[in-house]
């Protein structure tokens, strides 16, 4: 699984971070949460447009084009009004949430809002005009409400209060002082409406409670423990997207065993990078879960073990409580070689020259201490900004590693399934051929990202897996400058076909070889800081 790519951000690390704090809720249920607020708006927009709008629309369209009378569902403006401003309300809420800067917590606190206001739109709209428990809507003429039963059922209030309840979750404090004032506009605007004459129906003070508060509390009940079961939900997921003294903020990335995770420190409010290596990715059975797991665990140590600067830091591992193998690493603000090139095309010479040099730093330090990466490729290495460095080299997954001269002796199972290990694209001959590696086949490996870097086109390119192996091992790679319209120092082209030399003792023999080689290797004009700021503030400008 390759490292976060450079991307944009949804919104700050703070601002989520403070979302999680204030509402106690992980930052993408909280994303998720206002998406559905938006829904919500929306539909509580059209479905006040076609009961109340509409059919107005649609008489007067039908007198117009018809030639008959048709009765307007509402006779006078008044019985519009409370409809029309819940629309607009309604419409406003979703442009707020849409397109304004609150964070994710301030847009779920407006919607709580948006609960009350729609609860008391639904209600004035609802209880205009009754008598004798019948609601007719401005009309005069009762006839055709003969059939209809007087008296009170519960109000789409308590529809309203439930739904938005279960689908925007929040506190259920908050929930729950929200869902008493909107049920309270039922008998609010029912006595607004008494009071004023637009609503006549006798009813004592018994009458009024039990047809207009009392259902409500239940409704309020109803509404607590949803609210209750709902956040309690989103706190446990919570808690899963902890680790250690980590809280997973966002996703940045997926693969075949696992994925990667923006996070911060719980203390230190320090950004991270996680990857997570999925439990079903482990194996089956408990031994092969032991040997994944000990993998795993070798590519943290040997990582950690790394103190070059060109090497991706790693501050913590270990396993989680649901089995999930996880490791903190620094999180980078750039985007790996591999992108790079696909987006950018073939780098200059001066430029691919600054970055092998980088690359060679990092592996020189492992081979130092016997390791060997076998897997080095453009996914592999990233460019970032670095503080106040730019195309700042890290060198990551070191999830292939081994310990030069092991053998299977000490513990067969743990080396025997990666004879082979690697990618097709990037792999030394004897490598292909499972044969003992030591730190010259990382150098193979980096003469093909040379190839990559300064043509955009792989050294062997096989219609199978299989048959780019054979390639590497039994095949000669055109010369860089035949793939490319680049200018290619000539001295710089001969070290990338030394390092692809099929026999190991034809390459350069260390990676401090090979940097020395590339020290001296002149380009005009060179590869400077200030070159380095401009295509970066061109390309990824704010970083």
């Amino acid at each position: 699984m390759s490292a976060p790519r450079l991307h944009p951000r949804r919104s700050s690390v703070a601002d989520e971070i403070s979302s999680v704090g204030s509402l106690g809720l992980p930052a993408d249920f909280l994303a998720e949460s206002v998406r559905r607020l938006q829904t919500v708006a929306l539909l509580y927009a059209a479905a006040f447009f076609l009961a109340a709008v509409f059919p107005n629309i649609l008489c007067l369209v039908i007198t117009a084009t018809a030639g008959g009378a048709c009765a307007p569902f509402f006779t006078t403006p008044r019985f519009l009004l409370p409809p029309v401003i819940s629309i607009l309300v309604s419409l406003a809420v979703f442009a707020t949430i849409r397109w304004g800067r609150l964070p994710p917590a301030g847009k779920l606190n407006l919607g709580l809002a948006f609960e009350v206001l729609g609860s008391f739109g639904i209600a004035l709209a609802e209880y205009q005009g009754v008598t004798s428990g019948i609601m007719y809507a401005g009309m005069e003429d009762l006839s055709e409400f003969a059939g209809h039963v007087a008296g009170f059922g519960l109000s789409w209030v308590s529809v309203w209060v439930l739904l938005f309840t279960v689908v925007v979750p929040s506190p259920p404090r908050r929930a729950l002082l929200a869902a008493v004032l909107s049920v309270s506009a039922v008998p609010i605007s029912f006595a607004i409406y008494l009071v004023t004459g637009i609503s006549t129906v006798p009813m004592d003070a018994p009458g009024f409670f039990f047809a207009l508060m009392f259902p409500y509390v239940i409704v309020v009940g109803m509404a607590g423990v949803a609210a209750t079961v709902v956040y309690q939900l989103g706190t446990e997921a919570r808690k899963a997207q902890e680790l250690g003294s980590y809280r997973l903020v966002e996703r940045l990335g997926a693969g075949g065993m696992g994925e990667v995770w923006r996070a911060e420190h719980r203390l230190l409010a320090r950004p991270a990078a996680v990857k997570l290596i999925r439990s079903d990715a482990m194996g089956h059975g408990p031994d092969r879960r032991r040997v994944n797991l000990r993998r795993f665990e070798r590519e943290a140590q040997a990582t950690a073990s790394m103190r070059c600067p060109h090497t991706v830091e790693l501050y913590d591992f270990g396993v989680a409580d649901d089995g999930t193998f996880y490791y903190v690493m620094e999180l980078l603000n750039g985007l790996d070689l591999d992108v790079m090139v696909r987006k950018h095309g073939p780098l200059p010479a001066e430029r691919v020259l600054h970055l092998l040099r980088q690359i060679c730093h990092s592996l020189a330090e492992a081979h130092d201490v016997g390791l060997i990466h076998r897997d080095v490729k453009p996914a592999n290495v990233y460019a970032c900004r670095f503080g106040r460095e730019v195309d700042w080299v890290k060198v990551l997954d070191f999830g292939m590693v081994k310990h030069q001269g092991e053998t299977g002796d000490a513990d067969p199972k743990l080396t025997a399934d990666n004879v082979v290990g690697g990618t097709p694209a990037y792999m030394a001959p004897e490598q292909a051929l499972g044969e003992e590696l030591d730190g010259r086949a990382d150098l193979y490996a980096l003469g093909c990202v040379a190839y990559w870097l300064l043509t955009g086109h792989p050294a062997f390119e096989g219609r199978t897996p299989v048959e780019t192996m054979m390639q590497h091992v039994h095949g000669a790679a055109a010369r860089p400058s035949t793939r490319t319209e680049l200018p290619i120092p000539a001295a710089l082209e001969d070290t990338i076909m030394a390092l692809l030399a099929k026999d190991p003792a034809a390459r350069p023999q260390t990676a401090d070889d090979l940097d020395a080689r590339l020290h001296g290797i002149a380009v005009d004009p060179p590869w400077t800081q200030e070159r380095a700021v401009q295509w970066w503030d061109l390309h990824y400008p704010g970083g």
